[in-house]
């Protein structure tokens, strides 16, 4: 995790290194943390944070993708839609196609829909998708997941990608 770099546009002249996962999600640079980069602070500032479904459903997303088995996440017509929104903007992937959270004050619920490649124990998927997500979004927001519902809603077999055939096809 976090062997790939990127850069990172971050206004005129200036790049940042970015860390990216495996299949090519950010990761958390850590590198050049040091201890006098932590804030000393003794009195606490009192405040409200509010964390947006949006962003547990980012979260979610991403840390489901990465668990090996998952090939895809959305059902048939939400896979369809966004494989045609993903063609439009050039390939970025929504990471949240496929995730419905519920978000509370202090919990969170979240309703996963995925695609799993023909082969995989999908028993033993949904555990660490369960597993992956809970600690993702918990050590990130400091939410306690509640729930996490898995719905396996297709299987992938390699080599019978509709995607190639669409390519392929004469008319599209």
């Amino acid at each position: 995790m976090g062997d790939r770099r990127h850069s990172e546009w971050r206004g005129v002249g200036a790049h940042r290194a970015v860390n990216v996962s495996a299949k090519g999600y950010p990761v958390a640079n850590t590198e050049n943390v040091t201890a006098s980069s932590v804030s000393t602070r003794k009195k606490d500032v009192q405040g409200k944070t509010t964390i947006a479904d949006s962003v547990v459903a980012t979260i979610a997303g991403i840390a489901t993708r990465e668990v090996d088995g998952v090939h895809a996440m959305g059902g048939g017509a939400t896979r369809a839609v966004g494989a045609m929104r993903d063609r439009v903007s050039r390939g970025t992937i929504d990471p949240t196609r496929g995730v419905k959270v519920e978000v509370g004050e202090k919990q969170a619920a979240v309703d996963l829909d995925i695609v799993v490649v023909y082969g995989a124990e999908i028993s033993d998927t949904a555990a660490e998708i369960r597993n992956e997500v809970a600690t993702a979004v918990e050590r990130m927001t400091g939410l306690d997941v509640v729930e996490i519902n898995v719905n396996v809603r297709d299987v992938h077999v390699p080599g019978d990608d509709t995607d190639e055939d669409t390519e392929n096809a004469r008319v599209q």
